[in-house]
């Protein structure tokens, strides 16, 4: 059934359709949150338990980056064409049939089949990625980080909550004989599949199917708006967005992995969950904080505020690799250094780019942040079984580096475009 806001004759609310729009996505980030969250660090430690090998727990990261970047160009452009809401929902169907396979693959103790079904929870995290850019679909364009950060700090609440649940998901899934390590799960799958309701039914008028109509008629009386295509700045973008991702992925990933050599046993579960909970607060906490700065100051200042973070964060992961009170300040900087990055270059991706070709470069944003993360994990797990976690974290100083170059050369490249009078984003 259309949705009634698309309809061609008749005025649209804009702003009160944004509003719904906003608080729809910010409740299904919290359910997301929640059945991602809650399952995070199980994968490499599922890994490391099926394979028998610390250098192959990279590899469950590895897979479900790898799951998202190969669904996120797809995703986008069903969205481009049946709107947010069917690419949503198609997302959480395949992190439904993925934690089924997963808990399938620890009862069976089936590697490849436990990376299949990891891959397939990335597809759902493809369409959770994309949940940022719809709250920009209808936003003005000075409150697009703002409304698009407020979605990504949704996120904290399921985020925080999902990785405390692993512990009590150990005692439920013990107590209903499910493998050890996949107890979590059951909250996963039930938090998955309450979004899929809550997009399906109440995400409506489509944001982006919206936006596409309202650009094709606009206001009674105005001239269409000329949108500017700014591709240096987009390519800088997705470029910020996935190094900055690639940096937080591999040191994440190995975290569980780490930890299982500095906690004694039996309070690994307890560490891994507050550490990760810690990390995610980091992640969505303060977002919308960035925003705000990024709709202020600029979007590559914040952009660059986010890798002085990360880089306070690798520099305290490799001084203090041995203390868990060390890991745990780490990767809270490492979740605000993503953060700030993350929200600030998906910013600057939509305004340089029209509206017809978002959905595109959306998606080549996702599937390289996730296609190089995925490539990161893998070489992370390499790379810590050669130096270790604090060898790791000096090495992932190297794309924090190249994204600060990178800054440094559009600066040079938008002066260049100012003095022959062409426009620029901030």
């Amino acid at each position: 059934m259309p949705d009634a806001a698309l309809s061609v004759e008749g005025e649209v609310d804009v702003v009160a359709a944004q509003r719904r729009t906003v608080r729809t996505l910010a409740a299904g980030q919290v359910l997301t949150g929640v059945a991602f969250g809650s399952t995070l660090s199980l994968g490499a430690l599922l890994a490391k338990d099926l394979s028998g090998q610390d250098a192959l727990s990279g590899f469950a990261t590895a897979a479900v980056t790898l799951g998202a970047a190969l669904t996120a160009i797809p995703l986008a452009r069903l969205a481009g064409v049946r709107g947010r809401r069917f690419a949503l929902t198609t997302g959480n169907v395949a992190a439904l049939v993925g934690i089924t396979l997963v808990v399938t693959a620890a009862a069976v103790r089936s590697f490849p089949l436990l990376l299949v079904g990891i891959a397939l929870i990335g597809a759902g995290n493809a369409g959770t990625l994309q949940s940022r850019f719809a709250a920009t679909d209808l936003a003005e364009p000075g409150r697009r980080g703002r409304d698009l950060s407020v979605v990504v700090w949704s996120t904290t609440v399921g985020g925080v909550v999902g990785p405390l649940l692993l512990a009590p998901g150990e005692l439920v899934g013990a107590g209903v004989g499910m493998p050890p390590l996949t107890g979590a799960y059951l909250f996963s799958f039930a938090a998955q599949a309450l979004a899929f309701a809550l997009y399906a039914l109440t995400l409506r008028p489509d944001p982006l199917l919206l936006a596409q109509r309202l650009a094709l008629r606009p206001a009674a009386g105005s001239a269409p708006v000329a949108e500017i295509d700014r591709p240096l700045l987009a390519r800088y973008a997705i470029f910020a967005v996935a190094a900055s991702h690639v940096t937080m992925a591999a040191v994440m990933a190995m975290t569980p992995v780490h930890l299982s050599h500095v906690v004694a046993p039996d309070a690994l579960t307890l560490a891994v969950g507050v550490t990760i909970a810690v990390h995610v607060f980091g992640m969505y906490g303060l977002s919308p904080v960035f925003g705000i700065l990024a709709d202020r100051i600029g979007r590559i200042a914040v952009v660059l505020l986010g890798q002085v973070l990360l880089a306070a964060s690798l520099g305290t992961a490799a001084a203090f690799a041995d203390s868990q009170v060390g890991v745990l300040v780490a990767l809270l900087l490492l979740g605000l250094g993503w953060s700030a990055a993350t929200v600030a270059g998906s910013a600057l991706l939509t305004e340089a780019t029209p509206l017809a070709g978002r959905p595109r470069r959306q998606g080549r944003s996702d599937t390289l942040m996730t296609a190089s993360a995925a490539a990161g994990s893998v070489l992370a797990g390499v790379i810590l079984g050669a130096v270790g976690y604090d060898g790791l974290a000096l090495w992932a100083l190297v794309p924090v580096a190249a994204v600060c170059g990178g800054a440094l050369l559009v600066r040079v490249s938008s002066r260049a475009d100012e003095g022959r009078g062409a426009a620029v984003a901030p």
